[in-house]
C-alpha cells in the first residue's frame, strides 16, 4: 500500500531508501574514510550538548541501558527512578532488567509528569534518575526548566546520577528558553536519537564526561554495538543535523496551529491543549479498533497516512493517536487535518 503523504514523520516518502540516499549523496567523497562520519557526528553532538565526549550507538535502547549500567556500577546501586511510562519500561521489553539486572522504581502518576515530590517519595538509594524529554506516552508533556533543575539537584544530593532520555530532545528544546547545552548541563548523561526528528536511518549518541563515556565504550563492545561500518547511519544523521534540526521551531509552531484547529472544531481534542513541542496526542470519540480500521481505509483510498496506530483508553469508546510534526507534516494545513479527523467515523 503506497503512502503518498504522512502526517507523522515516522513514515512516508521521505523515509524511502531512494530519498534517504539522495539526501546523503553530497556527504561522501572519494576521500571519506569509514570512521570519518562517525567521528564528525560524535564531535558535533558533544559540542552541541556542551559535553566533553560523545559515543555513537547503533540503537537508543543499547545507549540507555549502557548509561544506566555505568551509573549503577559507579554508585554500587541497582535501582533507578523514572516515570511509570518511561520508554525503558513500555517499549524496550525491560531490557534494563533482563540484560543488566537493574530495577525500575516508578515515580509519580502514570498520566502526569514526574515531580520532585514523587522522587522524594521513592525511599531507596538510586543509581540514577531518568527524565524523558518530552514525556512521549502522556502526550509529549514537558516539565518546566525550573522543575528539571530542582529534580537534578535533588538527585545529585542523594548520590544519584541524572540521565536524560533525549530521544526527542531535538524537539523538546523548542519548549524552553534555553540552548541544548543549557538543558544538557542539568544531566550527567544525555542520549539523543538520530532517526526520529532528524529523519536518519537508525542510531543514537550518548554524551557525558570522559570517564563515563570511556566506560560506556567498553559496554558497547560487550553488547555488540561497536559497529565498524556505521558510517551510513552517521551520514544520514549529519544530513538531518544540517537540514532538519534548524527547523524544529517551525515544526512546533505548526503543531500548535494543528492543535488549535482540532480543539476549536470540537470533534476531537488534544493533549496538551497547546503543544510545547512538535509532539502531541489527539483524542477521538472512537474505539481503538474503529479508529485503526478507518485510518487503514483512508490510507487505502487516498494514500494519506493520518496515524501510525491508535492508543487504547480506559473508556473503550475512545482512543488517541500521536502526532509528531516534521517536514512531511508541514504539507497538511490545519483545516485539512480537522476534516480528515472528522471524516474517520464515515470510513469505519
Amino acid at each position: 500500500m503506497e503512502i503518498r503523504r504522512s502526517l507523522s514523520h515516522h513514515s512516508g516518502p521521505r523515509r524511502s531508501p531512494s530519498e534517504v540516499l539522495r539526501r546523503m549523496a553530497g556527504y561522501v567523497t572519494p576521500h571519506t574514510r569509514p570512521e570519518d562520519p562517525v567521528r564528525e557526528l560524535e564531535e558535533r553532538v558533544a559540542a552541541l550538548l556542551g559535553k566533553p565526549r560523545a559515543l555513537f550507538f547503533p540503537s537508543g535502547t543499547m545507549a540507555q541501558q549502557v548509561a544506566l549500567r555505568v551509573h549503577a556500577e559507579r554508585t554500587g546501586r541497582w535501582t533507578f527512578a523514572a516515570h511509570p511510562q518511561t520508554h525503558l519500561q513500555v517499549w524496550e521489553n525491560q531490557g534494563y532488567s533482563a540484560v543488566h539486572g537493574l530495577r525500575l522504581h516508578p515515580a509519580g502518576d502514570r498520566h502526569e509528569l514526574m515531580t520532585l515530590d514523587d522522587l522524594k517519595a521513592v525511599g531507596e538509594p538510586l543509581a540514577a534518575v531518568v527524565v524523558e524529554l518530552p514525556q512521549r506516552d502522556i502526550g509529549g508533556l514537558l516539565p518546566s526548566f525550573e522543575d528539571l533543575a530542582a529534580q537534578a539537584k535533588w538527585a545529585r544530593e542523594s548520590g544519584a546520577a541524572v540521565h536524560c532520555d533525549g530521544a526527542r530532545l531535538w524537539e523538546a528544546q523548542t519548549g524552553y528558553d534555553a540552548t541544548f547545552a543549557e538543558i544538557a548541563a542539568l544531566f550527567d548523561t544525555v542520549y539523543v536519537s538520530l532517526y526520529k526528528a532528524l529523519e536518519g536511518v537508525r542510531g543514537a549518541v550518548l554524551a557525558g564526561d570522559d570517564e563515563t563515556i570511556a566506560q560506556a565504550a567498553v559496554w558497547r563492545r560487550r553488547l555488540g554495538g561497536a559497529v565498524v561500518d556505521a558510517w551510513p547511519l552517521a551520514v544520514a544523521a549529519l544530513v538531518g543535523m544540517d537540514e532538519v534540526l534548524p527547523r524544529m521551531a517551525e515544526f512546533t509552531a505548526h503543531a500548535q496551529a494543528l492543535a488549535a484547529a482540532i480543539n476549536a472544531d470540537g470533534f476531537a481534542h488534544t493533549t496538551p491543549q497547546v503543544p510545547a513541542t512538535p509532539l502531541f496526542h489527539v483524542h477521538l470519540p472512537l474505539s481503538r479498533e474503529d479508529a485503526q480500521r478507518a485510518a487503514a481505509h483512508l490510507l487505502q483510498e487516498t494514500g494519506i497516512r493520518l496515524l501510525l496506530y491508535a492508543r487504547s483508553n480506559p473508556d473503550p469508546r475512545r482512543c488517541s493517536f500521536e502526532v509528531s510534526v516534521g517536514i512531511s507534516g508541514l504539507e497538511f494545513t490545519p483545516g485539512e487535518v480537522v476534516e480528515l479527523i472528522k471524516g474517520l467515523p464515515s470510513r469505519v
